[in-house]
Order: C-alpha cells, then structure tokens, then sequence
C-alpha cells in the first residue's frame, strides 16, 4: 500500500501566478478549481463523517429534504452552493445563507437513544467539517498543480477560515498558522472510524445508488477509484478498500491529464459548477426564492 504523493515532481506545475494584495472573494478563483468539487465531493464527505458524532448526525438527521439518499440533487446543489458562499460570498450574502442552514440544522441534535450526544450548531464539530474541506481543496490543488508558494499558502489557509466562521465557528478557533493546522489535523485524523452503518452509508453513496441505473452504470466505477484514492489510508483500510502502487501511477496519470485539460480552459469553466451555484445563490437571494 502506498500513500498518495503530495509533490510537484510528477505533477505539471501551470504558471498561474500569485496574487500581491490578500486575498480576496475576487482573486480566491484562482486557487480554486471547479472540477475538484467533482473530484474531491465524496471522499470529503467521509472524511467530515468520520468524526462519530458528525456521522450520527447524518445518520439519524430527521430532516428528510436534506438527504442525499432522497434528494440527491437538490443535496448537491445545497453543499456546493456553501462552499461556493464560503469561499467567494459577500459578508451580507455569507449571513444568507448561514441562516438559511441553521433553519435546517435546528432539528439536527442528539435524543436519549443516540450513541453519542451531537448538536449541529456545535462549533467543534463544524471546526473538523472546515478543516476536512480546508484539506481537500490543498491536497487536490497540490496533486492537480503542485504546491502553492509559502506565503500565498498561508494568506490562502488563513482566508479558508470563512469555511467554518460562515456558520458558528469562532474565528479564534481556527488554527492559527498552518503549522498549527497541520499538527490539528495529524492529532485528529488518526483518531476518527467509520462504523458499520455509516460504510453501508458511504458505500451507497460511492456506487451512486440513489441515482438512475444509467448514471450508476456510467460513473459509480469511476467515482469508487476516485474516492479510494483521496482517502487517507486508514480510512481506505475502515472502509475496506484496497489500494495497490498499481492504482496510485494510475490515478496520478489521472490527475495529470485532468490538469493539463483543466488549466488551459477559460476561468469560467474552470470554476464551474462553483460559479454557477454562487449565482444560483445569488439569483435566489434576489427572487426571494429559499436557498437550502
């Protein structure tokens, strides 16, 4: 078994330059990339989930309209249209949103018959949820354009802090430099499981089977080799997958071909389906219209 590697050497680095000034709702585009929501979404997904009481919360979520089993488009669109807020919304826009969730994350809490207690409100879980998304955006970029230099990597961890502050993360929470974030999540990560009934979850989740039979024909294959590659090892290894040096040249070639595609499209298909969801959201704010 091998770890991915996280190095510029066999990876094409494009020149896609750094920005002078800190950056900003504007300029974060360029650290961004659209296709590794695509790439990145479920592996994320368990990576959030694997802390218990985040899983639970999933698990026994009582708010049928937010389920991705139910409605897996409309759940898509609601994960992406936050990350997309996040990342690139306005102070007022980030605020619209971050009630539109907490109206849907009110019912979501432990009762007496759960395993572990959990509140979705609790700032320490939605720390992890930030990091696990903070993480997943630098691994793909670094495997996808090899490392960002030092200092726009720090302003660039330091403005991901918007991950978490977007809902009831307190800024303080954040750690402070990246440094500090790396030790968090070495601490962290080795500590988190997945149960049983949360690998059934995932696994249905991989294979698509919410999806029409053509769409699961077409991409869950793809998707499952996609989503064992990004996972940490001992994640691979709870969810019963296996992952050869084989599978790892594979997926770097993957990677490297998607790069080299992705890096000299326009900037606008090279954010989507980001932007499109940031002005989904923003058309929706305008009409009134609900945004989760």
């Amino acid at each position: 078994m091998t770890e991915p590697l996280r190095s510029a050497d066999y990876l094409p680095i494009p020149d896609r330059g750094g920005p002078v000034e800190p950056i900003t709702p504007e300029t974060v585009e360029e650290y961004v990339d659209g296709v590794a929501a695509f790439l990145g979404g479920a592996a994320n997904v368990i990576m959030q989930l694997s802390l218990r009481p985040v899983g639970r919360g999933v698990l026994e979520s009582t708010v049928d309209s937010g389920k991705v089993t139910l409605h897996p488009i409309k759940r898509l669109r609601t994960t992406l249209s936050y990350l997309a807020v996040a990342l690139m919304g306005s102070d007022e826009e980030r605020a619209r949103y971050r009630e539109a969730v907490n109206e849907s994350h009110r019912p979501v809490r432990s009762t007496s018959a759960s395993p572990v207690k959990y509140n979705a409100f609790d700032p320490t879980l939605q720390l992890w949820v930030a990091a696990c998304l903070y993480w997943g955006i630098d691994d793909l970029y670094t495997r996808m354009h090899g490392p960002m230099n030092p200092d726009v990597a720090e302003d660039f961890y330091q403005y991901c802090a918007r991950l978490g502050t977007t809902l009831q993360m307190r800024p303080e929470m954040w750690p402070a430099n990246r440094a500090e974030f790396q030790r968090y999540w070495d601490e962290n990560l080795p500590e988190r499981g997945i149960e049983p009934a949360l690998r059934d979850y995932f696994d249905s989740l991989i294979d698509l089977k919410m999806m029409p039979r053509p769409v699961q024909f077409a991409f869950a294959r793809l998707q499952r080799f996609v989503v064992t590659g990004l996972l940490p090892q001992h994640l691979r290894n709870e969810m019963r997958m296996t992952w050869s040096q084989r599978d790892q040249r594979r997926f770097d070639r993957l990677l490297r071909m998607i790069s080299a595609v992705h890096t000299r499209l326009p900037k606008p298909v090279r954010m989507f389906p980001l932007n499109a969801y940031m002005f989904d959201v923003r058309r929706r704010i305008r009409l009134g219209k609900p945004l989760v």
